[in-house]
């Protein structure tokens, strides 16, 4: 499984230090090899299309009888129109642009290749011949000349449909699309169902292109208020959760007494003047409050329980995110993290959709039912693109975990290390390194077993699309009992792997091996990890709507007080989106480096106790919550000796901010 480090074997002892980040081995080394190879086989799958003339057809594109436009092409046996010069005709020119299958994502119309396309809307077949004659491109089948649009009885089958909409060659990929989008009201319909006319897409439409400049704007505020409000995050993450605590358990006394109040209000009342018919449901409603009362009362009690329970506990969340301030104080690139994972994102993306468009247009060509060419591929080639889907989704997971393992090794060597002022130059580059040359393959196995649940979950929630309105309800229920769970398993290893890659990060072991303790390590701090992923996300999750509001607000009073008329209801949607989607990123660093830095602690306090020898590497305002934790348990009479030590400060510059 790869090359394991002896650090685990020096933490077992109690007698000597333990040191992380000292031994470097290579782990998990043949599923670093097995990516390798299946990363080639992606590329093999792209070459393969290439090769075989799909990229050809997908830029140049070709016509209904497989000549590629724009070159010579290749006379193909049996085929009518086939191996002509299409040299001069360099664009594809749709009949019937209009007639979309939304089945199969398709415009079912003859397609021809034209030496230009139509700028101007042509109305009758004498406005198709004199744009025939005057710019050279025939719009017509092959086998009807310019001169014979007007008086062949075959004009309304082999020339385009009336009117002939204005269109435009796509940029790179020479296809003729009309400029009135409107051609497209029923495919807009079907995926956007709220549409119910066409001049209602086309305001939609115009407000977003009048006010694109606001929207760039306010997508800018959204990332400028992102970056200020995890600056912020640090100082008043006191004052934060204690807000929070206050507000929750006011919400929970105030619902309480108000049910109470009106159940002793409906009580009191007088029943004689109710008349009988009104009797029965007047008693039903006493007994409903009643109910209602007495389980927000257990349900408050509840919570004041868990809130004593976990009132030092939250003092430690307190204490991470003041931590993870001075993180990004010391480790600024962290905050552009997001950045670079979406650059690669969007690449390999951009790669990945390439390759599908290669493989949709790779194969032999075969005759269809109406004569004309379509281009398939036979045999086991043809299951490719479910090895390409396969590889959306682990290469896609493989670039995620490679910013979860980059943070969690900035965060690791802040935190081990005891002098801040000896820290490298770059963390971030230092974490982006050690990932590079020694655990590449563990981010490979711990993103394989994303895929494992992830690709069945999307292969249900298909059959169950499919089945819509056609399974029974018991089927139904097994289904999304089904989806559910994989859903479930999904998040819990995603959150395991995450911590698991900590613990490579500290010890250089292998996935299982931190896996395994990782596991342990939460498991034996059950309720902090409780504390800091309620606490914490909903303190996290208050500062995404903050940062949504606040730039809706500002879209709000900006687009209201355009003098356009235009509906700007899309563009609020746009921006509201956008600012969840920057703030979700930054902050979700902002909660990787908590949980990173809580497992950090843990590990910490577990394998040394301040004592000589086995100092605490934690920050200052760890090191107090520690102390008084200390302090508390000795006043309650459950502290030994041991626990009553004093804690021995860290090397100079350890706290340092």
């Amino acid at each position: 499984m790869g090359c394991c480090s002896s650090a685990s074997s020096a933490a077992q002892s109690s007698k000597r230090e333990w040191k992380p980040l000292e031994d470097r081995s290579c782990t998990d080394i043949p599923w670093l090899l097995l990516f390798i190879l299946f990363c080639i086989g992606m590329g093999f799958i792209c070459g393969f299309s290439i090769a075989t003339g799909a990229a050809a057809r997908l830029v140049s594109g070709y016509d209904s009888y497989g000549n590629i436009c724009g070159q010579k092409n290749t006379k193909l046996e049996a085929i009518p129109n086939s191996g002509m010069d299409h040299t001069q005709r360099k664009y594809v020119f749709f009949l019937d642009p209009c007639n979309l299958d939304l089945i199969n994502r398709k415009i079912k119309s003859v397609a021809l290749c034209v030496a230009a396309c139509p700028r101007q809307e042509l109305k009758t077949l004498s406005d198709v011949q004199k744009f025939a004659e005057m710019n050279g491109s025939a719009l017509c089948s092959y086998n009807l000349k310019p001169s014979e649009y007007t008086t062949s009885s075959k004009s309304s089958v082999l020339c385009p449909k009336l009117p002939v909409p204005a269109s435009a060659p796509i940029p790179f990929f020479h296809r003729c699309a009309p400029v009135n989008i409107s051609c497209y009201a029923k495919f807009a319909e079907a995926l956007i169902t709220f549409v119910s006319d066409n001049s209602v897409l086309h305001r939609l439409i115009s407000g977003v292109m009048t006010n694109k400049e606001i929207i760039l704007g306010l997508c800018l505020l959204s990332l400028v208020l992102s970056m200020i409000l995890m600056v912020i995050i640090r100082y008043i993450s006191r004052v934060l959760v204690w807000i929070l605590t206050i507000l929750v358990i006011l919400g929970a006394l105030g619902g309480t007494g108000v049910l109470w109040w009106l159940y002793a209000k409906q009580r009191r009342s007088p029943k004689e003047t109710v008349i009988p018919e009104q009797l029965q449901i007047a008693e039903d409603n006493l007994r409903a409050l009643l109910i209602y009362a007495i389980s927000a009362t257990v349900f408050t009690v509840i919570l004041f329980l868990i809130m004593l329970v976990m009132r030092k506990r939250v003092a430690l969340t307190i204490a991470l995110f003041h931590v993870a301030g001075k993180v990004f104080i010391h480790l600024p690139l962290l905050v552009f993290q997001p950045f670079w994972t979406f650059f690669a994102l969007v690449l390999f993306w951009v790669y990945w959709i390439m390759t599908l468009l290669f493989l949709g247009t790779t194969g032999s060509a075969v005759q269809n039912d109406q004569g004309f060419v379509e281009f398939k591929i036979s045999g086991p080639l043809q299951y490719m693109w479910w090895y390409h889907v396969v590889g959306l989704i682990w290469i896609s997971e493989f670039i995620l975990a490679c910013q979860q393992m980059t943070v969690a090794g900035a965060v690791v060597t802040y935190y081990f290390t005891r002098d801040k002022r000896n820290l490298p130059f770059t963390p971030i580059l230092a974490s982006v390194n050690r990932l590079i040359r020694y655990h590449l393959g563990t981010v490979a196995k711990g993103s394989f077993i994303i895929t494992l649940v992830k690709i069945p979950r999307m292969i249900l929630m298909y059959i169950h699309s499919q089945l819509k309105g056609k399974e029974n309800a018991c089927a139904r229920c097994v289904l999304k009992s089904c989806i559910c769970c994989l859903w479930c398993l999904e998040k819990c290893l995603n959150y395991l792997n995450q911590n698991a890659y900590t613990a490579t990060a500290i010890n250089s072991t292998n996935f299982c091996t931190s896996a395994k303790d990782a596991f342990v390590i939460l498991v034996e701090n059950a309720l902090r990890v409780a504390t800091i992923n309620t606490v914490g996300d909903f303190m996290l999750f208050l500062g995404k709507v903050l940062i949504v509001c606040s730039t809706g607000l500002a879209g709000i009073m900006l687009l209201n007080y355009q003098q356009d008329y235009t509906v700007w209801v899309l563009p609020l949607i746009i921006v509201c989106l956008f600012a969840f989607l920057v703030a979700h990123c930054f902050l979700s660093i902002y909660e990787m480096v908590v949980d990173v830095l809580f497992l950090c602690f843990a590990i910490d306090t577990k394998y040394n106790d301040g004592s000589p020898g086995r100092e605490f590497y934690m920050d200052k305002v760890l090191m107090e919550f520690v102390e008084n934790s200390r302090k508390a348990m000795k006043e309650a009479g459950k502290g030994g000796v041991a626990d009553a030590r004093e804690l021995k400060p860290m090397a100079s510059g350890a706290s340092s901010a």
